[in-house]
């Protein structure tokens, strides 16, 4: 069985493992809110390409 100091460094990587991700998610979903990105290319909006 694992000892307390050992448990307790392993629960320290888990939470700033969360963390980080936690922090990363809420940029990307602000930057979605904020319109930085798009879902959609400037090919998939419908113009069509003249053939030649």
């Amino acid at each position: 069985m694992a000892d307390r100091s050992g448990l307790k460094f392993l629960g320290f990587i888990f939470a700033t493992v969360t963390l980080a991700v936690m922090l990363a998610t809420g940029m990307v979903v602000k930057g979605y809110a904020d319109g930085a990105y798009s879902l959609e290319t400037n090919a998939s909006l419908g113009h069509p390409i003249a053939a030649r």
